[in-house]
């Protein structure tokens, strides 16, 4: 999908988030996420995984934050309570201009694409934020498992790891996400890992 269009898709409120080149596991047994993911599948045809605004309402759908990411289903498996268990991949980042509830409960949203953070090499002022999340991953296998292969020496994709596994809140990262370039976010986390 090119930046810019707009295109309607099913939306994922978590508390949790993916972005860009990021994995994560989520474990589904909700009927309207299971429509979804079965659509998702049937149609190849992306969803996007939002983050939840602990402020809003759902009575209009304030509780969903606008900047979100749109995923694809990479694997999916039975899990042992009985439930369906899906890893998704993150592809691109979208910003939510309107969102309808359908009959049960899933969020449909109109979204534009936002443009890809232009691909850069580490800096030598940035190699700790390289090495710190290299240690991470080496600390919490369960992360590195995620990704089959990594992308340390790209400085997006560095950042984009960080603000997944930082404990932020959401509207700190809605506004780091906002940002066109990476340099903001890499100050930002620049000040938490040093």
């Amino acid at each position: 999908m090119t930046p810019f269009k707009e295109t309607a898709i099913a939306l994922f409120p978590l508390t949790s988030h993916v972005l860009p080149g990021g994995r994560m596991k989520l474990r589904i047994f909700e009927q309207r996420y299971i429509r979804m993911v079965k659509e998702s599948l049937a149609e190849q045809k992306s969803f996007g995984i939002c983050m939840l605004d602990p402020k809003g309402q759902t009575e209009n759908n304030s509780h969903i934050l606008p900047i979100g990411t749109l995923v694809n289903v990479v694997d999916f498996e039975s899990l042992p309570d009985g439930m369906l268990g899906i890893t998704v991949a993150g592809e691109q980042l979208f910003e939510i201009k309107s969102v309808n509830s359908e009959k049960d409960g899933l969020h449909r949203g109109q979204v534009i694409l936002k443009e890809e953070w232009s691909s850069s090499p580490v800096s030598d002022q940035d190699v700790l934020l390289q090495q710190r999340l290299q240690e991470v991953f080496e600390a919490y296998p369960e992360i590195s498992q995620m990704y089959p292969e990594t992308r340390f020496d790209d400085e997006p994709w560095i950042c984009q790891r960080w603000l997944e596994i930082l404990p932020l809140e959401p509207e700190k990262k809605q506004e780091l996400l906002a940002n066109q370039q990476t340099q903001p976010v890499k100050d930002f986390i620049r000040q938490l890992v040093e």
